[in-house]
């Protein structure tokens, strides 16, 4: 349903997307992830229409919507990470508001927020103002606003942005819900929110793709990698641990007289008997082993961290004299 082909956007010398491209079906809930400053909310912005690529073309059901931006306009939903809203007016009147700015008709208004205000549970505030909603609520309002004029397709930056955990929860479950009749595109920094509500994964690092797939295919790829947490009192715990077959790195940490060891070891094979048969023979006393699999924050990091030491640079001394008079 939407296609992005090979596009490009830059903001005078620095590179916001390089040469991007991917794809979501129709009906997917696809979450839009990347670091801080990976391009996310600048591609979200061209696939809205809001931006034009400098180079690319982004489609929809196969047609650039540069052919008819109005029309492709009317087909999608966006919720901004601002979220922006009038405090000073009633939920009601905000919502009958974007109705009127998006050129709905009467009949289509009050079906629209009638059925927007529903899904998103608002009727106990519809009548209050906007300013005096919580944060949970405002973000319901944003939702609301978003699909009132029912799009086909909802792009949703950082909806969860600055929730506490109870308004997570609900927002990840309206989420959800509202992407069983639309395509989403979701922007988040919440893993736990990807896993549950997408079924499928585009991630970004420095405005260019770094992996597309499933949660299940993505962490499929970093099979074999995993971390043991061995912590022993004994002799030798770091020189015989690090030395096992299969380990590529430790760490190593003293914790109240004993030894802490966290093992990064690239095997399929599961070193536990192996470590527990070192510790029997050593007469090691063992106070914890256990092996924790690559998780999806874990394949993120690997995705993402290359390059961040050149974005942010340590910081240089100032001159000492600024022109400013006064005491230190």
């Amino acid at each position: 349903m939407i296609a992005v082909n090979g596009v490009s956007k830059n903001y005078g010398p620095v590179i916001a997307v390089d040469d991007l491209s991917f794809t979501v079906d129709r009906g997917e809930v696809v979450g839009f992830l990347g670091p801080n400053g990976a391009g996310k909310t600048t591609t979200m912005r061209m696939i809205t229409g809001t931006l034009q690529p400098d180079k690319g073309e982004v489609l929809f059901d196969g047609t650039p919507i540069t052919e008819d931006l109005t029309e492709a306009k009317r087909r999608v939903g966006y919720l901004p990470e601002a979220n922006p809203l009038y405090d000073e007016m009633l939920v009601a009147d905000y919502l009958q508001h974007v109705a009127d700015l998006r050129g709905l008709s009467l009949d289509d208004t009050r079906i629209g927020v009638a059925s927007a205000v529903e899904e998103t549970a608002l009727a106990a505030v519809f009548y209050r103002p906007v300013g005096e909603c919580s944060k949970g609520y405002r973000q319901r309002i944003g939702l609301a606003a978003a699909i009132l004029h029912r799009p086909e397709i909802l792009i949703l930056d950082e909806p969860t942005e600055g929730l506490d955990p109870n308004q997570r929860v609900e927002i990840r479950r309206l989420v959800s819900n509202l992407g069983k009749e639309r395509t989403v595109l979701l922007s988040t920094h919440v893993m736990q929110e990807v896993e549950a509500t997408c079924s499928r994964l585009v991630i970004l690092s420095r405005g260019a793709l770094a992996a597309i797939g499933s949660v299940q295919d993505l962490l499929a790829n970093q099979s074999g990698t995993a971390r043991y947490i061995v912590e022993a009192q004994g002799a030798g715990v770091t020189e015989t641990l690090s030395g096992l077959s299969g380990v590529s790195g430790h760490t190593v940490e003293e914790v109240e007289g004993r030894v802490r060891v966290v093992l990064e070891a690239i095997t399929e094979e599961d070193l536990r008997p192996k470590i527990f048969s070192v510790a029997r023979d050593n007469n090691w006393m063992l106070w914890e082993l256990h092996r924790e699999r690559a998780s999806l924050e874990q394949v993120f990091r690997d995705l993402t961290s290359e390059g961040l030491e050149e974005e942010n640079p340590q910081l240089v001394a100032l001159p000492e004299d600024l022109g400013i008079e006064g005491d230190s």
